[in-house]
């Protein structure tokens, strides 16, 4: 199982909303060879995180199946990043599209990029709530603890379903 976070709080280059772009962005996954789609999670509507004066972000997991390199994929991602017009800057700043890789199987990989499982995925309702939608059993590869568990873990976070 494959899980990739879809997010984005600006609109695209053509003005779509940030919506679209996360749809177009599973299409674009899905489309990817040697994968395909077999779960989206909801759409969720989500306060940056550290917070600011940013728009909300649309935030949705995509579960993959299929073969991959944890490399290959990453470069797939950026590409399909770079094509939604994401620029990438300052961190944590607003953005068109982010991608994130967040699990391969349990694939534990410290170094090089991308670091797997996701450094920081347990720390963050946008990824965890909508991971939930798509593998409610899923267990952290890491820290060995449930989805529900670290969702119960978390500060408060404005997350709520489109």
């Amino acid at each position: 199982m494959i899980l990739i976070a879809i997010g984005a709080n600006l609109p695209g280059p053509a003005g779509e909303p940030p919506l679209a772009i996360c749809r177009e962005a599973a299409a674009a996954l899905d489309a990817l060879p040697g994968l395909r789609l077999r779960g989206l999670s909801r759409w969720y509507l989500t306060a940056p995180v550290p917070a600011s004066d940013q728009p909300d972000y649309v935030n949705a997991i995509a579960h993959l199946q299929g073969t991959a390199d944890p490399a290959s994929l990453l470069a797939a991602m950026l590409e399909i990043e770079a094509k939604a017009g994401r620029q990438r800057g300052v961190r944590n700043a607003a953005r068109t599209l982010d991608l994130d890789l967040i699990d391969m199987d349990g694939l534990r990989r410290p170094a090089p990029d991308p670091v797997l499982p996701h450094p920081r995925a347990h720390e963050r309702g946008f990824v965890l709530w909508p991971l939930r939608d798509v593998a409610p059993g899923w267990v952290h590869p890491v820290l060995h603890r449930r989805v529900d568990a670290l969702i119960g873990a978390l500060p408060p976070q404005q997350v709520r379903v489109l």
